[in-house]
């Protein structure tokens, strides 16, 4: 008896299980032609990567020079920090800069720490004071701060105590030369899908969507990268290439 409702069970196991995967082939079956039916009227779409460059050259520049100070104490470092500052001022002054191109920083006065060595150990101790302030030089005239920064290493050679950077040069029409790019970028990218519907029986529809993805102000070197994560804004050179890379999904037909 037990035998025969084992079997029993099992034979409705089977007839069930039959049934579901003959549901499961039927569902899929709709899916499918649905699938089917929307790619016929259209309904699918291709998105790609459209990319635009050009040249562009910094038309501004901006330069931090720090005048620097030490002094036994507080107002001797004071002292010598302003004796400092004032020669750094005619430094840049012997190069065409004028009051409007100059933006003084506040002075400072901190005490002085140095790391030496007593016996085994090292240990950190006061010695004096130390006076920065710093100047940021804005201009449009590349020539000028060129020929600045590169006569800082004679000017600090000659006992002057500074700190400095090198310069970073600017483009001032940025936005201008991102919204050049975006159409030309958006242009590109329907060429691509174009080249893409060459070789398939659909026919490129209109425009669904476009977004702008990273844009990139690189040097103009061939060894210069991007990445699709970020953009990238180089300020090292003069000379550079602006580039932009935009998504655009198209309706196929």
């Amino acid at each position: 008896m037990s035998t025969d409702g084992s079997n029993g069970n099992m034979s409705r196991s089977v007839v069930v299980f039959g049934a579901l995967v003959a549901i499961g082939l039927i569902v899929g079956a709709f899916v499918l032609g649905y699938q089917a039916r929307n790619i016929g009227s259209g309904r699918s779409s291709i998105v790609v990567k459209g990319l635009a460059e050009k040249p562009v050259r910094a038309d501004n520049a901006e330069w931090q020079v720090t005048a620097k100070a030490f002094g036994q104490t507080f107002p001797e470092a004071l002292e010598n920090l302003r004796r400092e500052k004032a020669a750094l001022d005619g430094f840049i002054g012997k190069y065409g800069f004028g009051k409007s191109a100059l933006d003084d920083k506040a002075e400072t006065v901190e005490p002085n720490f140095v790391t030496r060595q007593e016996g085994d150990t090292m240990v950190t101790v006061q010695e004096g004071f130390v006076g920065r302030q710093t100047v940021v030089v804005t201009t449009g005239s590349l020539d000028k701060i060129i020929a600045a920064s590169t006569g800082v290493m004679d000017y600090k050679a000659s006992g002057h105590e500074l700190e400095y950077q090198e310069p970073r040069y600017l483009v001032s029409n940025l936005e201008d030369v991102k919204m050049s790019l975006i159409s030309a970028a958006t242009e590109n990218a329907k060429k691509r899908a174009e080249e893409f519907m060459k070789h398939s029986d659909a026919r490129l529809g209109a425009m669904r969507s476009a977004s702008q993805g990273a844009f990139y102000i690189l040097p103009n070197t061939a060894d210069a990268r991007t990445d699709d994560y970020g953009g990238v804004y180089d300020k090292s050179t003069i000379d550079k290439i602006a580039r932009v890379v935009v998504t655009v999904e198209f309706r196929l037909e």
